[in-house]
């Protein structure tokens, strides 16, 4: 993105003159343009590191995995009649 900013402050310049501005306006068309390039490369360039950051203390305050948890996983039975649809023993659902 910055790479394009720093284009434009190339390319502006020239239109501005080729169109009939003058050489100084130019100029400062390409101060104001440059100025305001330097400011977002600079103030992406903190987010990124705030951004970098936050994970790396999101990522120590993360608890490790270490033992067995409670999830048993997506078609392990916990025990007889905990999972849903329990039949009766002859394996027709009771009916009220």
């Amino acid at each position: 993105m910055v790479r394009w900013a720093a284009f434009s402050c190339l390319l502006v310049p020239v239109v501005l003159v080729v169109y009939g501005t003058s050489f100084g306006g130019a100029a400062v068309a390409t101060l104001g343009l440059a100025a305001v390039t330097a400011a977002c490369r600079v103030l992406l360039r903190h987010s990124e590191k705030a951004e970098r950051a936050a994970a790396r203390v999101l990522a120590e305050d993360r608890p490790q995995a270490s033992g067995p948890s409670g999830h048993r996983g997506r078609h392990s039975r916990g025990g007889a009649g905990s999972h849903r649809g329990c039949h009766s023993p002859s394996g027709v659902s009771p009916q009220d």
